[in-house]
């Protein structure tokens, strides 16, 4: 498995430092290029085309949150930051982020795994406090939530709406097929005629949609 080409951005050098050292000695990922700000970040994006960014949320010139819309536009993105804020985390999955992760609720292997399914648009990691913030967006009042969050017109099946369900709820295919007494390969048939539906490419970019929080659902 050849290695995943990462532009990795964070504004504090120690931290920014230790990922390099951390991904390369893995042997998932290959840093092509270092930012310390937003800014910075999508110009080596642009240049560089890497398979993946690692982008921080706090940073000077542009922060992450601000990036990440452009940034997805160009490669996938994950979030690796310490900001656990909910209208953060809303915010970036909502810009376009493949998957958030905060600093220390992960292990090297589950970052490993994270960077190579980000990448390849194979899964979209989120750490617990995440998924914590997509499940709030479904207990808000009715009129606090987008205008147009009517589920009704994405034209779900039953089924595959309790499928969307449990794929908000965090669940992985394994666990989804389990529950409904269904093979996991129908449960990846409903997932792929759900992103279709939905219109979207990933798992995190349909939980924000089913929610009602995806740019343009407003």
């Amino acid at each position: 498995m050849s290695a995943v080409r990462v532009v990795v951005a964070d504004d504090n050098p120690v931290v920014r430092s230790g990922l390099v050292s951390l991904l390369e000695a893995t042997g998932v990922a290959t840093v092509v290029a270092e930012a310390g700000d937003g800014r910075r970040a999508i110009e080596l994006t642009e240049r560089h085309k890497p398979d993946l960014v690692l982008l921080d949320v706090r940073m000077p010139l542009l922060d992450g949150v601000s990036a990440v819309q452009q940034l997805s536009k160009i490669t996938r993105v994950l979030m690796l930051t310490y900001t656990d804020e909910p209208d953060v985390i809303r915010a970036a999955v909502r810009g376009g982020a493949s998957g958030y992760l905060v600093h220390g609720t992960f292990d090297v292997e589950e970052l490993a795994t994270a960077v190579r399914q980000a990448a390849a648009g194979t899964g979209n990691p989120l750490s617990p406090v995440a998924i914590t913030a997509l499940m709030e967006a479904v207990k808000e009042p009715a009129a606090e939530r987008p205008r147009n969050a009517d589920r009704d017109r994405y034209r779900l099946s039953v089924r595959e709406a309790e499928v969307m369900d449990l794929i908000a709820q965090g669940r992985a295919n394994r666990e989804i097929a389990a529950q409904l007494f269904l093979t996991e390969k129908t449960v990846k048939n409903h997932v792929n005629r759900i992103f279709a539906k939905l219109a979207v490419e990933n798992r995190a970019a349909a939980i924000a949609r089913w929610l009602g929080t995806a740019v343009g659902d407003r």
